[in-house]
């Protein structure tokens, strides 16, 4: 058996095939273009399939999402902001494919239980910090998906005391504060010259006060969000991976400073916030479980996630 997983991120498409083992081979990654998107994200699953035959796709997407219709529109797609039919594009290119779909955060979080930091764990939220803020939950070793796809989607979470406009039309979420394209744009209009998260996290390292400063109000949002969801959720563990989150202790010191701050009731008083063990190939890793079916250990996601 052949399936094939599929990414699809805030600024990039990733695909790969998996074998009956469950393991991801090469992938393969595109930008995510400004235009024929769908296009764009064809050719690279025509590419990486070549003469397979592919008897299962699973699709991970950034949000929001609406599984029961198979529609995704991430917000910082404008082209698909209003809503593609990923799963019917998908089963025209393979019609005889079984094809499961989520939010990318529950594949980061199916991932993380399987592979990484959150092995052996019954209770877990997964975030992803990069270019945008999402998440994943797992309840008594059961995957939380919501009514329409969308639960664990964390980064609307509202920070207090902060105003920031976000792309979902709403004001403070932590992705608008916290996420690495937010953090560069209001260094920049503190005056940093840099352009990417990656140039503001080198900064903060060498001790640049803008790009310190960047970094404190990142984590501080961070951390705050992620004692609100784990009292919400009644969860030990969090996991943090994402580009951004690699940032090191200029974000991490804050955000765990944050994150015990405002976790103090006594069934949080364990909470642990850690970072993601997998690379960047997290939510193709959790799209291939999707793809074989497997929500958690043992567990079957029919029914649940689209197919």
């Amino acid at each position: 058996m052949t399936a094939l997983a599929l990414d699809i991120g805030a600024t990039k498409f990733a695909a790969a095939l998996v074998d009956s083992a469950g393991a991801v081979g090469e992938p393969r990654r595109i930008a995510v273009p400004e235009s024929e998107v769908w296009e764009a994200c064809r050719e690279l699953l025509t590419e990486v399939v070549g003469d397979a035959r592919v008897s299962a796709v699973g699709i991970g997407s950034a949000g929001p999402v609406d599984v029961g219709a198979g529609v995704c529109g991430p917000l910082n797609i404008p082209e698909w902001a209003e809503g593609f039919p990923i799963v019917d594009a998908v089963r025209k290119l393979f019609p005889e494919a079984e094809i499961r779909f989520a939010i990318d955060g529950v594949c980061l979080v199916l991932a993380e239980q399987r592979f990484g930091a959150a092995r052996g764990v019954a209770n877990v939220l997964a975030m992803t910090v990069s270019s945008g803020i999402g998440g994943g939950i797992i309840s008594d070793n059961r995957v939380v998906m919501g009514r329409t796809g969308n639960a664990g989607h964390v980064g609307h979470i509202v920070v207090p005391g902060q105003d920031e406009p976000c792309a979902c039309g709403g004001f403070g979420c932590v992705e608008a504060v916290a996420s690495g394209k937010s953090s560069v744009r209001w260094a920049r209009r503190q005056g940093w010259t840099g352009t990417t998260g990656v140039e503001l996290a080198a900064a903060a390292h060498a001790g640049e006060p803008i790009a310190v400063a960047a970094l404190q109000r990142a984590g501080t949002a961070i951390g705050t969000a992620v004692a609100s969801a784990a009292a919400l959720l009644d969860t030990d563990l969090v996991v943090i991976g994402g580009g951004f989150a690699q940032s090191g202790e200029p974000l991490w010191g804050p955000l765990r400073t944050a994150a015990a701050a405002h976790a103090r009731l006594k069934f949080l008083r364990g909470l642990r916030v850690v970072p993601s063990e997998l690379t960047d190939q997290a939510t193709l890793q959790g799209a291939a479980i999707l793809a074989f079916g497997a929500a958690t250990a043992g567990e079957t996601p029919r029914g649940r996630m689209t197919s």
